[in-house]
């Protein structure tokens, strides 16, 4: 079986990755009215991305030091 807490982090670091170093979240922003938001992206996505990337990172270790 999968380990959760691995599939949690990279599933997070992708999106977070997708969203930090493309324009996506700029263009949803922007159809949707909220362009006033895209200023603080950068300090909600950057945060997140190096959170899911200790997330997957512990999980790696995690499943390291049981085998």
């Amino acid at each position: 079986m999968p380990d959760p807490l691995l599939k949690t982090g990279v599933i997070g670091l992708v999106i977070a990755a997708i969203c930090c170093f493309t324009p996506v979240l700029v263009w949803v922003f922007g159809a949707i009215g909220l362009g006033a938001l895209v200023v603080y992206l950068d300090l909600i996505l950057l945060p997140l991305l190096g959170l899911f990337l200790l997330i997957t990172g512990y999980a790696l270790w995690r499943r390291r030091k049981a085998a």
